[in-house]
């Protein structure tokens, strides 16, 4: 049975053990265990139905700690961690020996991240080892932003979710790695392509790859509801061919009114693309827990984070 608490030194007990513990981040829930310990990392895979190949990123609480998991720290690197960390930025760079092909998905590079989570920050530094922690979930499913929402998932596979609250920031980290020295965006995340490019110029773009991805998130199908999601540029005029079905609505700022409509998630009634990020995987939970024959997602405004919800909203309703 899982519980839910906010005892850090149970928490530590745990992981010390070989086994892993659900903890908080400013982006979601990760699903932690020693780097360095094989048991824990295989039940990680185990408990999510992760394919091997796809790799881990590692959380480490402070910027000196990165040597004792990368070989080398490219300078524009370094500029993205001096102005991102603590932070939802993971670097892909090239690991040490020492790192785990388990963690990695046999690459020679890691991912790495120092999380902007006061409980799991306190939770590192009272460690002697880094953790992997990838999100929360089963493979493919909707991404934990709660507590309750890791529990749901879990409730006879893990003994303990750290409770750290509402995850502030509500969408994964942005992951950046290198190819020949310069910067590629691997994923889209809590931080948008807009403020990368404020900080080191412009970067490349490739987050789709479904054979041995070099970062979590780039796999086609991904942070998928159970029911049938579509993606629309107009909602209004998409559910009216679906009189005869129960349809969940998730829109960007405005409601909805329909006689099927079952019920309408408005991410932000304001129009703030923060906001509507950091609701998007709650509204998502709200909506594939009400037993509808189909939710149907808004396209939001395609610029800064707009940008990052569109791509999970596009990963899952593939």
């Amino acid at each position: 049975m899982t519980i839910i608490s906010k005892d850090i030194v149970k928490a530590i007990e745990i992981l010390n053990n070989d086994d892993v513990v659900a903890i908080p981040t400013e982006t979601v829930y990760g699903l932690a265990g020693n780097i360095y310990s094989e048991k824990a990392i295989k039940k990680i895979f185990q408990v999510k139905q992760r394919p091997l190949f796809n790799p881990l990123i590692v959380h480490i609480h402070s910027i000196k700690k990165i040597h004792d998991i990368v070989s080398e720290f490219p300078d524009k690197a370094k500029i993205l961690a001096n102005a991102f960390w603590p932070g939802p930025l993971t670097l892909i760079l090239k690991k040490k020996s020492n790192i785990p092909d388990l963690i990695t998905g046999g690459k020679d590079t890691v991912a790495v991240r120092i999380p902007n989570h006061p409980v799991t920050l306190s939770l590192l530094k009272q460690l002697s080892f880094p953790l992997a922690a990838p999100s929360a979930n089963p493979f493919n499913r909707i991404s934990p932003t709660s507590s309750l929402h890791v529990e749901d998932y879990f409730k006879n596979t893990i003994s303990m979710v750290l409770e750290g609250g509402e995850c502030k920031n509500g969408i994964e980290s942005t992951i950046i790695g290198f190819e020949n020295n310069e910067p590629v965006l691997y994923r889209l995340g809590s931080i948008s392509i807009e403020d990368i490019i404020n900080v080191i110029g412009q970067i490349k773009i490739k987050n789709n790859k479904e054979i041995a991805p070099n970062a979590p998130g780039m796999l086609a199908k991904h942070y998928a509801p159970k029911t049938k999601t579509y993606l629309v540029n107009d909602v209004e005029n998409f559910v009216k061919n679906y009189q005869n079905k129960k349809v969940g609505i998730l829109r960007f700022s405005e409601d909805i009114h329909s006689i099927n409509v079952v019920h309408v998630e408005i991410l932000s009634k304001t129009g703030d693309l923060k906001e509507a990020a950091s609701r998007l995987y709650n509204s998502l939970h709200k909506l594939d827990n009400l037993n509808l024959d189909m939710i149907v997602a808004e396209i939001v405004p395609d610029f800064g984070l707009g940008k990052s919800i569109n791509d999970r909203l596009e990963r899952a309703t593939k």
